[in-house]
């Protein structure tokens, strides 16, 4: 078995169609998604204004899901969402692991940044004027 890795997808679904269409995608999705991975959240947007018209339309049903899965999965996804009528765009984005772990790492405050620095100049201050 290979290493789950963390992806997240996010989903526009065509409102024309009405509530009930709007759902039966979303849930074909998530379903799609927990039988070939963990899903580790969802969160519906909701209707919204798009930035810009798809297709002469001006709204659409946001869905933004994080999950880990196998690295060929997303690849399978991506192509689902590009023969499903309904999804106006969709973007399946791999976390980096490296800078997941480094959030976690202690931060440094400004104070703590800038001491070591302003000691550096002073040190260089006398090495210039000889």
């Amino acid at each position: 078995m290979e290493k789950l890795s963390s992806y997240e997808t996010l989903f526009i679904v065509d409102t024309q169609e009405g509530d009930d269409a709007i759902k039966a995608v979303v849930d074909k999705f998530t379903s799609l998604i927990a039988q070939n991975g963990t899903i580790e959240s969802i969160n519906e947007w909701g209707r919204r204004k798009l930035a810009y018209p798809i297709n002469d339309l001006v709204e659409g049903y946001y869905v933004l899901v994080e999950f880990k899965s196998e690295p060929a999965f997303p690849a399978e996804l991506e192509r689902v969402f590009g023969i499903t009528d309904g999804i106006m765009r969709s973007i399946v984005v791999k976390h980096d692991e490296k800078k997941a772990s480094a959030k976690t790492a202690p931060v440094e405050t400004a104070a703590e940044a800038a001491a070591p620095a302003e000691a550096d100049e002073t040190a260089e201050a006398p090495a210039e004027n000889e």
